[in-house]
């Protein structure tokens, strides 16, 4: 074999090296995420979710993402914002502290200008800085614990109402009730803990008790220890703050238990599939829950549309989700860029945004300026608004 042959069959080789290594250092999507139509290259705006999307709680993470995608459509569909489409890139955070971290970093590595998502408080609050560093504005849907508020930089909105709020309705329906020694349950994460604080706390100062504050582990599958004690305790009303898988067990076996008094779950559980779980113990549980589609005269349209899309009525934050990417798309707008600190600057500026879910106009910590959540009751296997 000639050395002038080597040397061709060389440069060919190389060649076709070169061409391999090129294709091999395109960027990767980020592990456990998906885009919306268009894919997130080229020209599009891309925009960053981070939910839930396995885990005890993927069911929330699936409907908020299906309400976002339906906004992307719509906002596509009508020209996009400011010449350009939106894509999405989705980052699975398990509600996990650990993985929402890794996913946030994804996110950022994706090349996103703007986050929209964010369920549970645990896996918000470790994430605020990594996108805080990055100027990226977070519209914060569905999370409210006050651990969110206090920790935030500047960048991130929160359209879901607090733990103040909630509390605020917990003690109104508490005095509604009745009730004088009440019992409060948590899991101990940042969102239930901070809700069943400030709860206890602010019913204490309304002059009335607090028998027990428990606190259970996630999965938990056996309450029979606690429903004794809680029934030896003559306890009239249990609170719930955490969420509605555990819940529900918590439903039943208080229930089987022969616990005859009321019994009160925060906004973590105000989804259809508690009913469902808890069965026929449910009947008569009290729910505070954000503003539900079914509920709201202004989502008619998008729950329909959900339905026939998704073949599912839409859940608990479907209506928020919706609202949170449309209103991120109007303040891409009237940013007129993707720079992260004139979407910041936008966003602080919304006043009386008109979104399904409510009016938004956002307090000076960027909270939403009026509470939205409303009390639900279980009544013949189905929520009914109170």
């Amino acid at each position: 074999m000639s050395k002038k042959y080597l040397k061709k069959m060389a440069a060919t080789l190389l060649v076709l090296g070169l061409a391999v290594t090129g294709c091999g250092n395109q960027a990767a999507a980020p592990s456990g995420s998906s885009s919306s139509q268009p894919e997130a290259t080229g020209d599009a705006i891309k925009i960053g979710l981070p939910l839930p999307m396995t885990g005890s709680e993927a069911t929330y993470g699936k409907d908020m993402e299906n309400a976002i995608k339906m906004a992307v459509d719509e906002v596509n569909a009508n020209g996009g914002v400011n010449g350009k489409k939106i894509a999405t890139v989705t980052g699975d955070d398990a509600c996990d502290p650990q993985q929402a971290t890794a996913a946030a970093n994804k996110l950022v590595s994706a090349g996103v200008v703007a986050i929209v998502g964010g369920y549970c408080s645990g896996a918000v609050v470790p994430t605020l800085t990594i996108y805080n560093e990055k100027n990226l504005p977070y519209v914060v849907e569905a999370a409210n614990s006050s651990k969110i508020v206090a920790q935030n930089q500047g960048n991130t909105y929160l359209i879901n109402g607090t733990a103040v709020h909630q509390t605020q309705k917990a003690v109104e329906l508490f005095k509604k009730l009745g009730a004088k020694n009440v019992a409060i349950v948590e899991q101990g994460d940042a969102y239930s803990s901070d809700l069943a604080k400030q709860t206890e706390s602010a019913w204490k100062e309304a002059g009335n008790t607090v028998i027990s504050h428990d606190v259970t582990t996630k999965g938990e599958q056996d309450f029979s220890s606690l429903v004794t004690n809680l029934k030896s305790k003559n306890a009239d009303l249990v609170f719930w703050t955490a969420y509605y898988a555990d819940g529900a067990l918590l439903i039943k076996q208080l229930r089987q238990g022969g616990y005859k008094g009321a019994i009160v779950v925060g906004d973590g559980s105000s989804d259809p599939k508690l009913v469902q779980m808890a069965g026929p113990a449910g009947e008569g549980t009290y729910v505070l829950s954000p503003p539900v589609a079914e509920f709201l005269p202004a989502a008619k349209q998008f729950a329909d549309a959900y339905k026939a899309k998704f073949n599912q009525t839409p859940g608990a934050y479907a209506p928020l989700a919706y609202d949170g990417m449309k209103l991120m798309a109007d303040a891409l707008k009237r940013a007129g860029s993707t720079d992260g600190k004139a979407i910041i600057k936008a966003l602080a500026d919304t006043k009386d945004y008109a979104g399904l879910a409510g009016k938004v106009t956002f307090a000076t910590d960027k909270t939403l300026k009026e509470s939205n959540f409303i009390v639900l009751q279980i009544k013949g296997g189905k929520f009914v608004l109170q």
